[in-house]
């Protein structure tokens, strides 16, 4: 049985490009960042942590041609890189779950997933906000996290800590979070919104491709999960909200706004630019997202979970407008594994690929302005889905599942979405003739260092 408490009070709720901006992670920590895959917060007594997003593109008309890229989303247009901080707040060291669900009843778990029409659609009424918070906040949770560590010659151990926000996605305790928010957590709490608090939670896994986590509430059944919506039908312009632990104090503060933008590739570091991460394929939003809103929901009018709040512009602390969220589909494959089998496993195809854009099809004499491109023999990994389905060197990858690579989403949160064992038929361009092929997906396996993505 989980250690559950109630406390006295709740914390208090609120409401709610330049060239080479910087860009913050949402996380309220005071931990010491790592590596650029392993997000940590710094640690700092009671601060707020920040992930900062170094190498964003802004949208424009023509992209950066590069022969190797490091980004695995495909945009629509992009030009000079944007640094951005995580979205931690440093006074624990935790992040937020981000929620969603499936209606698939396995083992007990169910995943929320809207099946019906497309709530991207839907535009916000009056009093409307109000009723999708309050709908909604039962399903966002506070994540308090503690980590130790070992200092200098005289080996005396300190401790950290940090807050972010998180999501319930089964009823059985499991929440979605960014990597950045847990990582390296010695402890772990979680805080709903009523107050209840709980201690026995586990880390389940790390996305090895992107900055999302599953942590576990042992011991419960009765939690409410969030809807999972489908970021690869968003429109720019369309209205949104943020619920978030803002600055790690406030939690489950409500923000509006609209999305700016869609296919964002950054850099994220830690506000001291000790570590940095690449994300890609982010959705830009103008709604004031705060340090400790990381893993917290970005949701559309309907009410649906369409990406995870994790990276704000670095030119502040707070109350910025321009931030940056992980689309929903590209974890939604992880999601399906978690709840079905207990593990994270993502999917993958065994390719390395350069996202094409205009700049990039003029540069290599292409003959379609969209898709994955896999240059040469090593794009193809030894044995992977892609060898043994016969994609060759010089194949563009255009469609997964029918659905077109771009706006949608690149090669990589399209291939998210999908599970181990899935088949997924290919559309493929190869010289100059558009073909379709059938892949059996496997699971991912970190790869040695490479200059261009593998997905």
């Amino acid at each position: 049985m989980p250690q559950k408490t109630t406390p006295k009070s709740k914390a208090s709720k609120s409401s709610k490009s330049t060239s080479k901006p910087k860009v913050k992670k949402n996380k309220s920590e005071a931990k010491t960042t790592k590596s650029v895959v392993n997000v940590k917060p710094q640690k700092t007594s009671r601060s707020k942590k920040s992930l900062a997003v170094i190498s964003a593109p802004h949208s424009s008309s023509g992209d950066n041609s590069t022969k190797k890229e490091t980004v695995s989303q495909a945009k629509k247009s992009t030009t000079n890189p944007t640094v951005v901080t995580l979205l931690a707040a440093t006074a624990a060291f935790s992040a937020a779950a981000l929620g969603l669900s499936i209606y698939n009843f396995i083992g007990g778990s169910s995943l929320n997933i809207n099946f019906g029409p497309d709530g991207n659609s839907a535009n916000f009424t009056e009093g409307s906000i109000a009723d999708i918070a309050e709908k909604v906040a039962p399903s966002v949770v506070s994540i308090i996290t503690k980590t130790k560590t070992t200092n200098g010659w005289y080996t005396y151990n300190t401790t950290a800590t940090a807050s972010g926000t998180g999501m319930i996605i089964s009823s059985d305790g499991y929440v979605l979070t960014n990597k950045h928010v847990v990582d390296g957590a010695t402890e772990i709490g979680v805080v709903l919104d009523d107050g209840t608090t709980y201690s026995d939670v586990k880390l389940i896994g790390v996305d090895p491709l992107n900055d999302a986590a599953i942590i576990k509430i042992n011991g419960v059944s009765d939690l409410k999960p969030v809807k999972l919506g489908d970021s690869k039908t968003l429109n720019v312009g369309q209205q949104v909200i943020a619920i978030g632990n803002a600055l790690g104090q406030y939690q489950n503060s409500v923000t509006e706004g609209i999305i700016s933008g869609v296919g964002r590739n950054i850099t994220a570091s830690d506000g001291n630019n000790n570590y940095y991460e690449t994300l890609s394929d982010m959705i830009q939003t103008d709604a004031q997202i705060n340090s400790g809103n990381s893993g917290g929901p970005l949701l559309n009018a309907a009410g649906e979970v369409i990406g995870i709040n994790t990276a704000l512009s670095a030119s502040g602390t707070t109350g910025n407008s321009i931030s940056f969220a992980i689309p929903i589909s590209s974890v939604k494959g992880i999601i399906k594994s978690v709840i079905e089998n207990g593990e994270l496993k993502r999917a993958y195809i065994g390719v390395g690929y350069i996202p094409v854009t205009p700049t990039v099809a003029k540069s290599y004499n292409l003959s379609v302005d969209h898709g994955a491109y896999l240059a040469n023999s090593d794009a193809i990994i030894a044995g992977g889905p892609a060898e043994k389905a016969g994609l060759k060197a010089g194949d563009i990858i255009t469609k997964v599942g029918g659905i077109e690579i771009g706006k949608a989403g690149s090669l990589s949160t399209l291939i998210g979405e999908h599970s181990i064992g899935e088949v997924v038929k290919l559309t493929i361009v190869r010289d100059g003739k558009e073909i379709t092929t059938d892949i059996t997906l496997s699971a991912y396996e970190t790869p040695e260092k490479t200059t261009i993505i593998r997905q």
